[in-house]
C-alpha cells in the first residue's frame, strides 16, 4: 500500500510545484506588461486629452495591484493559507476598477469629457485585445488545476481588462470615424457591472476554484475527515 501511494503523492506534489511556478511566471508577465501599458496609456491619454485612455492606463495600474497580490501570495511558504486576504485585495481592485469606469463613463455621457483620436491608443488597445485573453486563459487553467481561488480571481481581473480594451478600442475607433464619443462609455458601464459582481464573489471567496488549502490544510470539515480517516 505504501509503495503504491507514495509515488502518487510525489507526482501530485511535483505537479503542484510546476503549476505554482507557472502562475508566478504568468503573474510576473502580467505585472511587467501592465506597468508598461499604464505608462504608455497615461502618456498618450494626457497628450490627446482622452479620458478613455487615461482610464485605461489607471485600469492597468489596478491590474498590476491585483497581479502583485497573487505574486506575493505565491512567494509564501504555504500559499494556500493566504487565500482569503489575497482575495480581499483582488476584490477591492475590482471595486476600484468599477468605480473609476463608472465615473468616467458618466462624465463622458454628460459631455464633460470626450475621448479624442489617438493612434498610439488604437495600437495599444488592439495589442491588449490579443494578449490579455491569452494570459487570462493560461492563468485560469493553471489556477483551476491547482485549486487556487486567487489565481482564478486574478485571471478574471485580467479578462475584464481585455473587455475594457475592446470598449476603449471601439470607443476610440468610432469616435475617430463617426464622432461617437458615447460608444465606449456605454460598453464601460456593462464592464463596471461585471466588475462589481466579480468583486463581490472574490470578497466572499465564492470563485470557480476550490482552494487546495481548504481541502488539505483547512479547518472545520477537512480536519474532521482527516481525523475520521486516522481512526
Amino acid at each position: 500500500m505504501l509503495r503504491v501511494t507514495a509515488p502518487a503523492t510525489s507526482a501530485t506534489d511535483a505537479r503542484r510545484a510546476v503549476l505554482q511556478r507557472r502562475i508566478r511566471w504568468i503573474v510576473a508577465f502580467t505585472i511587467g506588461y501592465n506597468a508598461i501599458e499604464a505608462v504608455i496609456a497615461l502618456a498618450a491619454g494626457t497628450a490627446a486629452s482622452s479620458a478613455a485612455l487615461i482610464g485605461f492606463g489607471l485600469d492597468s495600474v489596478i491590474e498590476v495591484l491585483s497581479a502583485a497580490a497573487v505574486a506575493w501570495q505565491f512567494t509564501r511558504k504555504d500559499p494556500e493559507r493566504w487565500e482569503k486576504p489575497t482575495l480581499r485585495v483582488i476584490a477591492v481592485s475590482f471595486f476600484l476598477l468599477a468605480a473609476y469606469v463608472t465615473v468616467s463613463a458618466v462624465l463622458s455621457l454628460a459631455g464633460v469629457t470626450e475621448p479624442e483620436h489617438s493612434t498610439v491608443g488604437l495600437v495599444l488597445t488592439s495589442l491588449s485585445v490579443i494578449v490579455m485573453p491569452l494570459v487570462s486563459l493560461l492563468e485560469r487553467r493553471a489556477g483551476r488545476e491547482l485549486g487556487s481561488a486567487t489565481a482564478v480571481a486574478d485571471s478574471k481581473q485580467t479578462l475584464i481588462c481585455a473587455y475594457l480594451s475592446v470598449a476603449v478600442l471601439a470607443g476610440l475607433a468610432l469616435n475617430s470615424l463617426f464622432g461617437w464619443a458615447w460608444a465606449d462609455s456605454v460598453a464601460a458601464l456593462f464592464i463596471a457591472a461585471f466588475a462589481i459582481r466579480e468583486g463581490l464573489e472574490a470578497w466572499k471567496g465564492d470563485t470557480c476554484a476550490t482552494s487546495v488549502g481548504m481541502l488539505l490544510d483547512g479547518d472545520g470539515d477537512a480536519h474532521e475527515h482527516e481525523h475520521e480517516h486516522e481512526h
